[in-house]
């Protein structure tokens, strides 16, 4: 950390400076202290500045850079045959089978956020409009990933900005006050683990904006490079890193995991709930070593799954 001193049209602003690298580039955080400091002034705000300057290179640092994936020519195609074997393609998918996959989908993304809606009630709720009698939040959420999954079948919007904000509407716009807004400045995102341990922290409520667009040049630039798998999975477990809303991330992500896979012709996939905890040391692998294995595994043993489910019709 260092002090830089700015001159402005006879004033002396403050900052407290540290530089990072990421993928290659240099950034540099700064947080300011004030303008025209005595001394005595200057050291107290530079004590109290340090703790925050910390805080934001560590939050910075736990955010992987999409960049930083890649992939040797061999592993690309391991993983293209890996794609090959999946053997089910969207045109596979009936009517039939897509109420199917919606009430499965539905079911299984809301109960790993703790959605007290069992599955015969999420098919109640869809097909019949019967109500059970639990939260009307639970309820109006099952509407919610039910409409964004025929809303990201009919989109052509592969990623961006507004489509994340449109999927997080959609779900949240009967249960949340602040369903489709980006997390405010200051509404910081820490989560914890039973032990009180911290097991992962969201960006700063300051960079989520410039994140999600760093993710969707990322994404633009190489959808045509990588296979549908491996564009899925970054997308995905660089969104929940991210962390941009105050709450529905994971539905939102998993979400935006199923856009990209339909729009690369590859069927959806459910994270079933019996799966929960592979899940989330998927999400673990990624954050801490960028790890993308255990993810596109997860997403293989879905498409099995996903298969065993539409032969019993």
């Amino acid at each position: 950390m260092h002090l830089e001193i700015r001159q402005v049209k006879g004033i002396k602003k403050y900052y407290l400076a540290q530089s990072i690298r990421k993928a290659g580039k240099v950034r540099k955080l700064r947080v300011y202290l004030g303008s025209n400091l005595r001394e005595t002034e200057l050291q107290q705000r530079m004590e109290d500045a340090k703790k925050k300057l910390s805080a934001r290179v560590d939050a910075s640092r736990q955010i992987p850079d999409p960049f930083e994936t890649v992939l040797s020519s061999k592993e690309l195609e391991e993983l293209k045959n890996l794609e090959a074997k999946v053997h089910i393609k969207i045109a596979h998918l009936s009517d039939e089978d897509w109420i199917k996959f919606t009430e499965a989908f539905t079911f299984n993304t809301n109960a790993i956020e703790g959605s007290t809606i069992d599955k015969r009630e999420v098919a109640e709720i869809l097909e019949k409009d019967k109500w059970p009698d639990k939260s009307k939040g639970d309820i109006s959420e099952t509407y919610g990933v039910a409409k964004a999954i025929e809303f990201i079948r009919k989109t052509e919007d592969h990623i961006s900005l507004p489509l994340i904000l449109d999927l997080h509407r959609i779900v949240f716009e009967n249960s949340k006050p602040f369903a489709g807004k980006l997390r405010e400045k200051g509404v910081e995102v820490v989560v914890m683990d039973g032990r009180g341990l911290i097991v992962h922290r969201g960006a700063p409520s300051t960079r989520v904006r410039g994140l999600l667009q760093e993710l969707v040049r990322w994404y633009d630039t190489n959808k045509n490079h990588y296979p549908p798998l491996v564009l899925a999975a970054v997308v995905h477990n660089q969104f929940e890193n991210i962390h941009p809303f105050q709450d529905g991330n994971g539905r939102v992500g998993r979400l935006l995991l199923n856009n990209i896979l339909l729009k690369h012709k590859m069927p959806p996939i459910n994270i079933e709930l019996k799966n929960q905890q592979q899940y989330y040391a998927a999400l673990q692998a990624y954050e801490k070593d960028h790890n993308l294995r255990p993810t596109i595994e997860l997403m293989l043993k879905e498409y099995r799954a996903l298969k065993q489910m539409l032969k019993k019709r």
